[in-house]
């Protein structure tokens, strides 16, 4: 008789599975989902960023005649890293990509970014006189289309924590991935692991009029490989 008012009040060992089986396969679905939630927020942090560096950027501009800070492709003093700094509220917070493998690093220093400004913009070519060489669009009136032209990218993680870290190489970036993911993180906003080939997430680009779009770095690698320079001004292209 005990033995029955025990099996009346518990679990069989039937029911125990059962719910050890609900349980996981409730797992299953909402852990994706859960994944899925929190990267959509780290991207939203991560484009609020890149707005922001957009206003410091026009605001820089408004005070220097039209013209975007400098990089440190020729001085290092004149890496917008610094040039920004006091248009911005909270520059060591601002600088950073929320999922940035190196933020703890990064936050230990004043000058260390997860952003990467286009150095076809804020580097024109120069003679041996120091005179632009084409186009100058680091004036950023001169920008014929400006929502169609990006500024800024998130920088690749295995890139040095430098202020000479703060501009792209995007010369080299037409029918060659390897030199785009050697110089950014396309798939720096993604659910689980990256993948060998780099298509498997999105990254948020920052645009001449301010505006921040997530582009699937699936689409980035497929321009690139049909010939597209995606870090030129439309007006540049072949």
């Amino acid at each position: 008789m005990p033995s029955n008012r025990i099996n009346k009040l518990g679990f069989t060992l039937i029911e125990l599975l059962t719910v050890i089986a609900v349980s996981a396969i409730l797992a299953a679905i909402l852990l994706p989902l859960l994944g899925q939630a929190r990267s959509a927020a780290y991207r939203s942090q991560c484009a609020s960023n890149m707005r922001q560096l957009g206003t410091a950027l026009r605001l820089f501009a408004d005070e220097h005649e039209g013209y975007l800070p400098g990089t440190a492709h020729f001085n290092v003093e004149d890496s917008w890293i610094f040039s920004l700094a006091p248009y911005l509220d909270n520059v060591h917070e601002v600088r950073i990509c929320p999922v940035d493998p190196r933020a703890e690093k990064m936050r230990e220093t004043d000058y260390a970014t997860s952003y990467i400004m286009n150095d076809l913009i804020f580097t024109p070519a120069e003679d041996e006189f120091g005179r632009p060489i084409g186009a100058d669009y680091r004036h950023i009136d001169s920008l014929q289309t400006p929502s169609l032209t990006k500024l800024a990218f998130i920088e690749a993680d295995h890139r040095g924590i430098s202020p000479t870290d703060d501009h792209t190489h995007a010369g080299q970036w037409a029918n060659n991935w390897q030199a785009v993911v050697g110089d950014i993180a396309p798939d720096r906003h993604r659910s689980g692991s990256r993948n060998a080939d780099r298509t498997n997430g999105s990254a948020n680009y920052l645009y001449a009029d301010g505006h921040v779009a997530t582009l699937a770095a699936g689409e980035i690698r497929r321009r690139i490989e049909a010939g597209e320079n995606i870090a030129l001004p439309p007006e540049a292209r072949d």
